[in-house]
């Protein structure tokens, strides 16, 4: 972890490293770029600035990533995606993918919620809405709210962010 979060201190040549956390953009080269302080410390101000800034949901992602404990990040993520699907047929497959994934107990990526919000998670899927995963979301938010989000911020990844504000990104061609 040390090796990939490289990019964070002044040796910009460990940055490729940190690609691996960013999103997928088929044939650019990763580079390392200046965070102005107000971005970087803006992160502090709401757990919603953090996730609706896409470097600020990268580190916290990476920060979670480092604790074993991403799951309720990529949950998070993935309940948003699932939220802006048309397809009735498309909205049943993704539903049923993130259960399995996230929900389901014994899941593979099982978030920690408890029993009466996977039961009624569960009904509610049983005919998905693109509401349907409100509720579950709402919960694993709070809890990265009251808890990742705090530590996050004490975090030395963040400390290093916002001490030297250099982030890593793919290069537009």
């Amino acid at each position: 972890m040390k090796t990939r979060l490289g990019c964070l201190s002044n040796k910009s040549d460990s940055c490729n490293d940190f690609s691996e956390f960013l999103p997928p953009v088929q044939d650019r080269p990763a580079k390392c770029v200046k965070l102005s302080t107000e971005e970087v410390t803006s992160w502090a101000d709401s757990f919603d600035v953090l996730l609706s800034n896409k470097y600020g949901l990268t580190a916290f992602r990476t920060f979670l990533k480092s604790e074993f404990s991403d799951e309720n990040i990529e949950f998070w993520m993935a309940c948003e995606d699932y939220k802006k699907i048309k397809s009735p047929a498309k909205l049943m497959s993704k539903a049923e993918k993130i259960y399995k994934e996230f929900i389901d107990v014994q899941a593979p990526r099982e978030i920690n919620i408890d029993f009466r919000t996977r039961e009624e998670t569960k009904q509610g899927l049983q005919e998905p809405t693109p509401t349907s995963l409100n509720l579950v979301q709402a919960r694993v938010y709070s809890l990265m709210e009251k808890d990742s989000y705090p530590r996050f911020l004490r975090s030395k990844l963040y400390q290093d962010l916002l001490n030297k504000n250099i982030h890593c990104q793919r290069k537009s061609v």
